[in-house]
């Protein structure tokens, strides 16, 4: 049975009227707490308000009515979402008495995926969408289109305004929903392109065939992505992996369903150190995994050794782990179910164990069947994760004299660390700063009761570049991964962790940048939790210095710099930093280390799956798509030191 046959037998059969609209609670603390509701009045929330409006229109596509999603930023920032489903419900509502539109739009918790039989399969983040984006709304305005009619009600702040009246109309089925972000509740109410972009392509890949049409009038010449792939996670794999090299040119894919679920799965290897699982349920990113990527670990690991002990490629007595196996796959892997239960710290891990069932079943049964028609691919997947093996073993290795090494020692910090005298990690902070010159000017500048210094110097190990066992024993890594005291790889443990702040202090230069991009890709690949938990951060010193008379004022960047300049007037005595070296103690202390006057830039991980692919792309072996990147994006760069 093909997919689209699987959803289609998912396809509600039942009538979707009023009756099946469920009434839960009211609307009253979604603008007292908007928090609680889309996460932050950010711009992250600001966003989340067009994904609960379009996954209402993705829920009408799983049941198998709608094809076709427009989503438009007007002038303004309006937001407008078309959809050709088959309209919200406008009849009366028999619990209410009031239209079941007013009631879906103005009633917390009313909608058709909480029982009855409107959805059978449903996304969205905990179906309250369209009610909690109306109440956050400056207005909003609702068009239901029944193939006869058209029904129009307005709201103004989540309340009605216009009733509901209906016009002639033989347009086609379907729903719009026209709205403005409240800018009493958040912090800014411009979209951003490219953030809509990549949400709604991740939906067109997890939900193949549907066609989502994003469009950007804000600017004289609107801008407009049509988003299609029949192809599905298929093409999400490949999407992925066009910063990477392949080792097998097609893209496995497997299928299977049970009862009211259905699971799928898209893989391919490529000559990367690092996995990239990406999972879904009900095409929600399940960010902390759960049963669906358990059952799939455990099935891929079994079946290449048995795949391997079948041929003689695996030699008698060794096994391949789940690490090895796992080396270089990019992987999608995505469930739909009725009634999905979320986990975990931040509700993003699928509890259901029949999950963990249906996939490893599925990849059990259909993986050995292709690696039995492709032994060619089979022979490569295994060699690579026989070479895992190896470096894994290497490292282990390594690891042991590491640890010998640092027990002779005494567990001794490193000779350049310069340490602070405060050991709660909650107070402390460690500068990690390019150069000795600068170094030495941090050590005398600093707060010697919280903040410790560690010089670095020279180039690092790109570890995008390499496997593990590489960086046991770097001269460059070591002393850092010694200062930290947490470790590193799989023995990191962030609550040996002594420093609460880890701060990144280098040059503005292009010499500068790398460094701090090594670094980073490094915590990304070996110690994540550090980025996950908001530890790491990114000194930002000034760049000019300006005195006239006894008043100095430094500044971070051009455009302040001309500012500071025209309030300051002529005579300004100006000082170009070209290197933090070119600090004395004081003011550096006074610009870059003083809490009271210093600016930090926390790194964070908003998206797992964008960082992935920009350290691969940055920092990985292919050259041409990082001249791409780079060629795009010159034009963005005001100031560059060379």
């Amino acid at each position: 049975m093909s997919m689209r046959e699987e959803m289609l037998d998912l396809k509600v059969t039942e009538t979707y009227d009023e009756s099946q609209i469920q009434v839960l609670e009211g609307l009253e603390a979604v603008r007292k707490r908007p928090g609680m509701y889309i996460g932050s009045t950010s711009e992250r929330g600001l966003h989340h308000l067009v994904y609960e409006i379009v996954d209402n229109s993705i829920d009408e596509a799983l049941a198998g009515y709608c094809t076709h999603i427009e989503v438009t930023i007007e002038k303004d920032n309006i937001i407008r979402v078309d959809d050709n489903g088959r309209g919200i419900p406008v009849g009366i509502h028999p619990q209410m008495g009031i239209p079941t539109l007013e009631v879906v739009l103005t009633v917390l918790h009313a909608g058709g995926k909480f029982g009855g039989d409107g959805y059978k399969v449903s996304g969205g983040l905990h179906g309250v969408g369209s009610s909690v984006v109306n109440a956050l709304s400056l207005w909003l305005v609702a068009e239901v289109r029944d193939g006869e009619n058209k029904h129009i009600m307005r709201f103004a702040r989540g309340k009605t305004v216009e009733k509901i009246h209906s016009v002639p109309c033989t347009a086609e089925r379907g729903t719009t929903i026209r709205f403005q972000a409240d800018p009493e509740i958040f912090e800014t109410t411009r979209y951003d392109y490219n953030v809509l972009l990549k949400r709604l392509r991740e939906s067109a890949f997890l939900n193949a065939g549907i066609r989502i049409t994003l469009r950007d009038e804000r600017e004289d010449e609107p801008t407009e992505d049509v988003l299609h792939y029949d192809g599905g996670i298929r093409q999400f794999v490949s999407y992925l992996n066009e910063t990477k090299t392949p080792i097998h040119e097609q893209v496995i894919y497997m299928e299977g369903a049970r009862d009211n679920s259905m699971a799928e799965v898209a893989m391919q290897y490529t000559d990367a150190y690092n996995e990239s699982i990406i999972s879904f349920a009900n095409n929600i990113e399940t960010t902390e995994g759960g049963t669906h990527e358990t059952g799939f670990k455990s099935a891929l690991t079994r079946v290449l050794n048995d795949y391997g002990r079948k041929y003689n490629l695996i030699k008698e007595g060794e096994t391949l782990k789940g690490e090895d196996v796992r080396e270089g796959l990019t992987v999608i892997i995505s469930v739909k179910l009725q009634e999905a239960q979320f986990e975990g710290q931040t509700k993003t891990k699928l509890g259901n164990s029949d999950m963990r069932t249906l996939v490893e079943t599925m990849v059990g049964e259909r993986l050995p069947i292709f690696l039995e028609e492709n032994p060619a691919v089979a022979r490569t997947i295994l060699d690579k994760a026989q070479t895992a093996s190896r470096a894994r073993e290497a490292a282990r290795r390594a690891r042991e004299m590491t640890r010998r090494k640092s027990a002779l020692e005494g567990n001794s910090l490193p000779g350049k660390l310069a340490d602070c005298q405060e050991r709660d990690p909650a107070l402390t902070e460690i500068y990690i700063v390019e150069g000795d010159s600068a170094g030495g000017s941090a050590k005398e500048g600093r707060d010697r009761r919280y903040q410790a210094i560690l010089p670095l110097w020279g180039k690092m190990l790109n570890v995008e570049k390499a496997r593990l066992d590489k960086v046991y024993g770097n001269d460059k890594l070591t002393p850092m991964i010694t200062a930290f005291g947490a470790g590193f790889g799989e023995d990191f443990d962030i609550s040996r962790l002594r420093y609460g702040k880890i701060i990144l202090m280098a040059d503005a230069d292009v010499d500068g940048s790398h460094i701090r991009t090594l670094l980073l890709t490094f915590f990304f690949r070996f110690m994540r939790p550090l980025i996950e938990q908001g530890h790491v951060y990114i000194a930002q010193p000034p760049l000019f210095k300006d005195e006239k008379g006894k008043q100095v004022r430094y500044t971070y960047s051009d455009e302040e710099q001309r500012a500071v300049l025209n309030e300051m007037g002529e005579g300004v005595r100006v000082q170009r930093y070209k290197g933090l070296g070119e600090m004395d103690p004081e003011q550096l202390w006074e610009t870059t280390m003083n809490p009271e006057n210093r600016i930090l830039l926390q790194v964070t991980l908003d998206d797992a799956v964008m960082a992935d692919q920009t350290f691969t792309l940055l920092m990985g072996e292919k050259v041409e798509p990082r001249r791409e990147f780079i060629e795009k994006n010159a034009k963005y760069v005001e100031n560059l030191d060379v």
